[in-house]
């Protein structure tokens, strides 16, 4: 072996063993050298670094990873059918740079760059837009944050990223969290219209399947992810891992979870408190405003418990949120303030066959709201009979579903087919007369089929 062609392999070794891969091949490439073998070798090598995407800086390492996640989303609401193809809500498609450098034994410093991407939304499209609004598509940031990392004393970090309460009533063990969340059930189809099966007519005022669930459409008693913030989250001790959040426009949580083994039985859990107030840009949207502001509390939970011999789980979530202002609104001074769900989802996870672990589950989900002094029923809606302009009073969603997925582990891929049939309950009340009525909605059928693939 010659000297240049020695100094330059120590120079470059994985840049050299690419620049042979990617040539014309073994053979031609080792007679296209000719005598200048060195010379040449350099300039391949050269134009393949001109082509390589490249970190800023050697300090701190760079991990690209992420995942596409689509689906073929069937629905019927009783009186009209069809079938879209979406980005699947409950894992979306992202991706996701961050990287970490040692300060110390003790210290590093990191960050985390993630960007969600969206083609249709399958929690914000309607019957008449199978994509959803023009907002709810394309790419959005996730997360934008640095951090810096004791062993000893823990992990602080600034930026956007889930409050310390995020899923925490989400926890599962399974794949089904890749795909059909047992408890954030507004991700897959809620954002269809309400239909009124007295006449069969789509609310007028757009009054959704997700708008039920909260003014938000969220789960009462979660956090969640579109915070700008500072969250510190302890060393795991026994387990145990505590955190606290804060963040933009006055939103804070706190967070305890516990992951580990006992007995045979994986388990995995987390219970959150948080508090929204002062301010219109929320993820916890109370449902009342006085003065511009608002303010409520919420609390919830989640566990995860699966037997690693039988494969058989069980994954279940609960939380509520109460609403501090909406009896001081005029009007709603008797309203139910308060919103609670629970759901169960149960089955089997395991390799039954050399492809990778195949699941098949059944779920259950309960909600039951309060008034909502943030949207009104118009008089002249399919969904109000009262004659006069209404006001929510109370809401209910019930959610039973089954599925089955199959991994594919030499794919990182997981398929699934998961079926779920949706019954709703709204009461409205005419301010004037303080006379209810309940709006009786059509049912809603939601078949889903897709994969989610990670890179």
């Amino acid at each position: 072996m010659s000297g240049c062609f020695r100094g330059r392999i120590n120079k470059s070794l994985g840049l050299a063993v690419v620049g042979v891969s990617v040539a014309a091949g073994g053979n031609a490439f080792a007679a296209d050298l000719g005598g200048d073998c060195c010379g040449d070798l350099e300039e391949r090598i050269a134009e393949l670094e001109a082509t390589t995407v490249r970190k800023g800086n050697r300090r701190l390492s760079l991990e690209v990873s992420g995942q596409i996640s689509e689906a073929i989303l069937f629905w019927d609401d009783g009186a009209e059918s069809n079938a879209y193809v979406v980005t699947n809500e409950g894992s979306r498609t992202r991706f996701s740079l961050k990287g970490k450098a040692k300060i110390s034994p003790d210290l590093e410093a990191g960050y985390r760059l993630e960007i969600g991407a969206r083609s249709a939304n399958s929690k914000r499209f309607t019957q008449d837009n199978p994509k959803g609004s023009a907002s709810d598509i394309g790419l959005d940031v996730r997360d934008s944050h640095w951090y810096v990392k004791s062993k000893s004393w823990g992990k602080v970090s600034v930026g956007r990223q889930g409050s310390a309460g995020n899923a925490i009533t989400e926890v599962n063990l399974t794949q089904t969290k890749d795909f059909s969340k047992y408890s954030d059930v507004e991700d897959i189809g809620l954002g269809l219209t309400l239909r009124s099966a007295a006449n069969g007519n789509l609310a007028s005022n757009g009054l959704s399947w997700r708008r039920l669930l909260g003014d938000a459409g969220d789960q009462p008693g979660d956090g969640d992810r579109r915070y700008d913030g500072v969250k510190y989250v302890s060393p795991k001790l026994g387990g145990f891992e505590a955190s606290a959040f804060w963040g933009n426009d006055d939103y804070w949580d706190v967070a305890l979870r516990y992951s580990g083994l006992l007995s045979g039985f994986k388990i995995a859990a987390g219970f959150g408190y948080g508090e929204q107030s002062d301010g219109p840009d929320t993820s916890i949207e109370c449902n009342a405003k006085v003065g511009g502001d608002q303010k409520c509390s919420q609390y919830g939970g989640s566990l995860s418990v699966m037997h690693l011999d039988t494969g058989l789980f069980i994954n279940f979530g609960a939380g509520e949120k109460k609403d501090d202002l909406l009896n001081s609104v005029a009007d709603f001074s008797t309203a139910d303030d308060s919103q609670m769900f629970w759901a169960v989802q149960g089955g089997i996870e395991k390799s039954f066959f050399a492809l990778g672990k195949t699941t098949v589950y059944g779920e259950y989900y309960d909600y039951q709201g309060g008034a909502n002094q943030r949207r009104k029923v118009d008089s002249g809606d399919a969904l109000n009979s009262l004659g006069a302009d209404a006001q929510i009073w109370s809401t209910g969603v019930n959610v039973y579903g089954a599925g089955i997925a199959q991994g594919i582990d030499k794919a990182a891929m997981v398929l699934y087919l998961s079926y779920r049939h949706v019954e709703g309950d709204l009461e409205l009340r005419n301010a004037g007369t303080g006379v209810t009525a309940d709006a009786p909605l059509e049912d809603l059928d939601l078949v889903l089929s897709g994969a989610v693939i990670k890179f």
